[in-house]
């Protein structure tokens, strides 16, 4: 059964930093591409940033320069470094394989961007 654990999620201010991890199980995840993605209220589920099996990372334009995917397939672990974070950042974070979904969704980890 596979299954994905976010966690690192809160509540910050406008400017600060946050690191999400995402740990994975039941899939070897050391195979697949895997991103993190978001969904804000009332929104759909988008792909922000994502990593394959050789390290080539790719993001959205909209947090180029500010977050930071990495992994460790040892660990089976994803990190997502956020950092000088904005209100229009607030969604849920997920993290999965890309570009398709292939594994149940976790119950992802808020994180809320505000004064």
């Amino acid at each position: 059964q596979v299954q994905l654990v976010e966690s690192g999620g809160g509540l910050v201010q406008p400017g600060g930093s946050l690191r999400l991890s995402c740990v994975a199980s039941g899939i070897t995840a050391r195979f697949f591409t895997m991103a993190w993605y978001r969904q804000a209220p009332g929104k759909q589920r988008d792909l922000v940033a994502s990593i394959d099996i050789k390290g080539t990372t790719n993001y959205v334009d909209s947090v180029k320069g500010r977050f930071t995917i990495s992994r460790d397939n040892a660990k089976r672990t994803v990190w997502l470094q956020m950092n000088t974070l904005k209100p229009e950042d607030t969604a849920i974070y997920y993290c999965n394989t890309a570009p398709n979904a292939i594994a149940n969704w976790g119950q992802g980890t808020q994180v809320t961007v505000s004064l």
